[in-house]
């Protein structure tokens, strides 16, 4: 009883402890005390590869008249500007004008310079007590300064039951030279939307991620045995079919089925909208379509595409399956070719990703037109390589020559 009696009075002391600390906290954000953090930090992930603070310079203040300036006539800069006004209206609460033109003294000014790094999207950052320059090889540069300048802003702390959080007291960002560049020029991010359909809104919001941490490249995986998420005109029955399965299997091939009908897809204005959003900060998207193996789904909607002609069903399970496109069918070459068409009209990457791996040949092996292909294509069995898996290498290499 002792023991309760205790533990009860600790918690209720707790209680008041953290009762007053919320009490103090609110006090000090309504009153704006001075204890709040107001400088900038630039330990920033991903890290800069040189930051060289220069306490002789002073700092710089970033009240509500300081102006972002970039290059007239330039859209790019001008997009780069406008996203480094809502990132500091998100970190101070303040609103920042954007103008073109050239002149920095008392502002942040946005340039571009060639010889600002070796690497396109290297950049150098300069702040002293008269202003703010960032200095891009490209506008991609400019966009990743502003990304560093972005992350080393403290941010509001928004209290619950406020309607509008109150603006920072006055920002200053110390005296610093930074010099970067990223260490690689390929940096991407994959997402599997086939398994998983994700709402146009949310894969923006993906996007703004991965422009917060410096990713130029965005793997977009649109179609496999579990769905079809892209809308291929001349073959709409992949939509409109391919991209729903009856339910899904509840774990990891448990058996058991959550009974729910599963769906969902993008059509080509969807996509093309996103890829004008990534593109606007940097950023390129890399389709995948996966083949000649992954494609329940579009089997599930052009039966005759296979091997046995069906009926075929959009998998409910994870893994792979056996049954993949029948490469002895001329009507699988003509497709493949369509739809690459449409996607390269889509994607203007320099890459689309066509996959060629995990393609079971369970089926090749019985079925007379891809025997008849692999007679006629001369494929032999040798060096360690089935005839089946030069059949996979030449639908591969199909889809290369046509792209």
């Amino acid at each position: 009883m002792e023991y309760n009696i205790t533990i009860t009075k600790y918690m209720y002391s707790m209680k008041s402890i953290l009762k007053s600390a919320t009490l103090v906290a609110m006090a000090c954000w309504l009153s704006g005390c001075s204890g709040q953090k107001t400088e900038a930090n630039y330990q920033v992930i991903p890290a800069a590869q040189e930051v060289n603070l220069q306490p002789q310079g002073g700092a710089f203040s970033l009240g509500s008249g300081v102006k972002i300036i970039y290059p007239e006539g330039n859209e790019a800069m001008q997009r780069n500007a406008g996203y480094l006004a809502d990132y500091l209206k998100t970190a101070t609460g303040r609103d920042y004008a954007t103008q073109a033109g050239q002149e920095g003294q008392g502002n942040i000014l946005l340039q571009i310079d060639p010889a600002a790094s070796d690497k396109p999207e290297g950049y150098k950052l300069r702040v002293n007590g008269d202003g703010v320059i960032i200095n891009g090889a490209s506008e991609a540069g400019v966009f990743y300064g502003i990304q560093t300048l972005r992350k080393s802003m403290p941010h509001m702390v928004r209290v619950r039951g406020l309607e509008k959080p109150r603006v920072l007291q006055e920002v200053t960002i110390p005296a610093v030279k930074v010099n970067d560049a990223p260490r690689f020029s390929y940096r991407g991010t994959h997402l599997d939307v086939s398994r998983h359909y994700v709402t146009p809104d949310s894969i923006r919001r993906f996007i703004d991620m991965l422009a917060l941490h410096n990713i130029n490249r965005f793997h977009w995986h649109l179609t496999d045995d579990q769905g079809w998420r892209i809308e291929i005109k001349k073959y709409p029955r992949l939509t409109a079919v391919g991209s729903k399965r009856s339910e899904t299997v509840i774990g990891h091939n448990s058996g058991r089925y959550d009974g729910i009908p599963y769906g969902g897809f993008y059509t080509q204005k969807e996509c093309r909208e996103i890829v004008k959003y990534a593109a606007e900060r940097h950023i390129t998207i890399v389709p995948e379509i996966d083949m000649p193996g992954h494609m329940l789904g579009a089997l599930a909607a052009y039966p005759e595409l296979g091997c046995t002609g069906g009926p075929y069903d959009v998998w409910r399970i994870w893994g792979v399956s056996e049954d993949v496109l029948c490469a002895g069918n001329d009507k699988t070459l003509k497709f493949i070719d369509d739809v690459l068409d449409e996607i390269v009209k889509i994607f203007p990457s320099e890459y689309i990703h066509v996959g060629g791996d995990e393609c079971p040949k369970t089926a090749w092996k019985s079925c007379p037109k891809c025997q008849a292909r692999i007679q006629a294509e001369g494929l032999q069995a040798k060096d360690g390589h089935s005839a089946e898996e030069r059949l996979q290498s030449f639908v591969i290499r199909h889809a290369e020559n046509h792209l």
